[in-house]
């Protein structure tokens, strides 16, 4: 009997350490990568370092014995090579839009993904949503209009860089729930063949761009800066501490606990973005559209709460994130 109590405590302990770890490393990466390309414009460089961190640092741990993650596998990486593309799509887009998006007008577009793949599920045939998560989509959606009417810094490219990255974020995430890609793998497999994958395709478009050799000529110059090799050293690290929290999350409590978090989160990141790191330029529409957006999301996130309580666990779908 104690063994089983002291299992359920452990659980719970686990539980609400993956739940916060993923809010504060979630919160922490926005302002640090915000940080780095308000010094450091080549968005696509920085994420190909990230993914060749994370890659080196699993393999090694790998042949080090410090992690049970399987080698590459083939066929693995075949069902995931589609998926990869989309996942690095997402954060290549996320990342360019913070060099011309404030942070809270970021979050507010970033929080259009869960409703988006609502949206593309109900296409797809998976029927129609509750009234309580129709209405909600609709306030996050007015939000977003409404804030960025009152958005003095308004930046064509940043937007349309925000949103492209909601539409890939959400086809990735359709990808994987209907084809189970991911399915069976923990979460350092996942993001060993997420980050390995993506590095063919992240060095082909920073030469197809242009960014590279001048985005490494710069990097090296900028090295002499400790304040900014810290803040790129901390970008390296917290893009691997952000996935691995993220998806560690998903697999401990659920794909829709990771989705309040990010909500929950959001509310803090765009309060402190109304300050940090330049802050934005207060209007009331702004300020308006934001509250409206951010209580769309809450309200998003409660309506699916009570329709998973309401329904029996094998008939729910998470939209929200990929299936475990």
């Amino acid at each position: 009997m104690d063994i089983c109590v002291d299992t359920a405590e452990m659980s719970s302990y686990l539980s609400l350490f993956a739940a916060l770890s993923y809010g504060i490393a979630s919160m922490a990466m926005v302002f640090i990568n915000k940080a780095v390309l308000m010094q450091y414009a080549s968005s696509m460089t920085l994420l190909t370092l990230q993914q060749l961190a994370t890659t080196m640092l699993i393999h090694c741990g790998r042949v080090m014995g410090y992690t049970k993650a399987k080698g590459v596998n083939v066929e693995t990486a075949k069902n995931l090579i589609l998926v990869s593309l989309f996942y690095n799509a997402n954060v290549a887009f996320a990342l360019a839009s913070l060099k011309g998006v404030n942070i809270p007008m970021y979050i507010a577009i970033k929080r259009l993904t869960p409703p988006a793949v609502l949206i593309a599920g109900f296409f797809s045939g998976k029927g129609r949503p509750s009234t309580q998560v129709i209405l909600s989509v609709v306030l996050t959606a007015a939000g977003v209009m409404i804030a960025a009417l009152g958005d003095f810094s308004f930046d064509l490219v940043g937007y349309s860089m925000a949103f492209t990255s909601v539409f890939f974020q959400t086809m990735y995430l359709v990808l994987v729930e209907k084809s189970g890609a991911e399915d069976g793998l923990s979460s350092v497999e996942i993001m060993f063949y997420n980050s390995f994958l993506s590095l063919p395709f992240l060095v082909f478009l920073i030469i197809a761009t242009g960014e590279f050799p001048d985005s490494l000529s710069l990097l090296f110059a900028k090295s002499s800066s400790l304040s900014f090799l810290v803040i790129v050293l901390l970008s390296l690290v917290m893009g691997i501490v952000l996935n691995y929290t993220m998806f560690l999350c998903t697999i401990v409590n659920s794909a829709l606990t990771t989705t309040i978090v990010g909500v929950l989160k959001g509310v803090g990141s765009t309060t402190l973005g109304f300050f940090l790191l330049g802050g934005v330029e207060v209007h009331a529409l702004n300020v308006t559209g934001l509250i409206i957006n951010t209580a769309g999301g809450v309200w998003y996130s409660y309506a699916k709460y009570q329709q998973r309580r309401n329904k029996p666990p094998k008939l729910m779908s998470d939209v929200e994130s990929h299936r475990k």
